[in-house]
């Protein structure tokens, strides 16, 4: 058997006991390509309506803020999410802040920049290990220049967010950040 002959088997073999190691560690944990981990026996997720309980009411928000939760979930796990709360995982909470603040104040007393502020209280239980439940309030927000038609601008500010709190949602219940 020449040099490259055995070179090849050598990475051949190499190459097999790295997939059978890899497959072998998969059955013990199921983890999606995207970074969340499941418990291997978990199959379900319920995500209830996050109710919207702040001052003031985006009348879309609550819908809007729960589907980033629940399309978040589906694309980077393998669970399915059902609407009994007896599910593997259970996401519940409700905003409790929308607010409107100015950030940089000119020299006429006026803003020159404004800051939307979202923030949800978040309530995780994990059927599988009760350790990482959680309770927990999340805010972010997203400034804008305040000569800009805030109705004309609100929508993409909102998604941005409701990504921001949804992305740390995720880490927080699947990645234990």
């Amino acid at each position: 058997m020449g040099y490259h002959s055995r070179k090849m088997l050598f990475f051949f073999l190499l190459g097999t006991l790295i997939a059978s190691l890899i497959l072998s560690c998969g059955m013990r944990m199921s983890v999606s390509l995207t970074g969340g981990s499941v418990h291997p026996e978990a199959k379900t997720a319920y995500v209830g309506v996050f109710v919207n309980n702040a001052p003031l009411v985006n009348p879309t928000l609550s819908q809007e803020f729960t589907d980033a939760v629940k399309d978040r979930i589906r694309n980077q796990t393998p669970l399915m999410v059902v609407n009994e709360q007896n599910a593997d995982y259970t996401l519940t909470g409700e905003i409790v802040t929308y607010s409107i603040t100015p950030v940089a104040i000119q020299g006429n007393d006026m803003a020159a920049m404004n800051r939307l502020t979202i923030g949800v209280r978040v309530r995780f239980t994990n059927r599988f290990d009760e350790t990482q439940n959680f309770e927990q309030t999340i805010s972010r927000y997203a400034d804008y220049l305040s000569s800009l038609n805030f109705t004309s601008i609100e929508g993409g500010l909102v998604s941005q967010i409701n990504e921001a709190i949804s992305e740390e949602i995720f880490n927080k219940a699947f990645v234990n950040w």
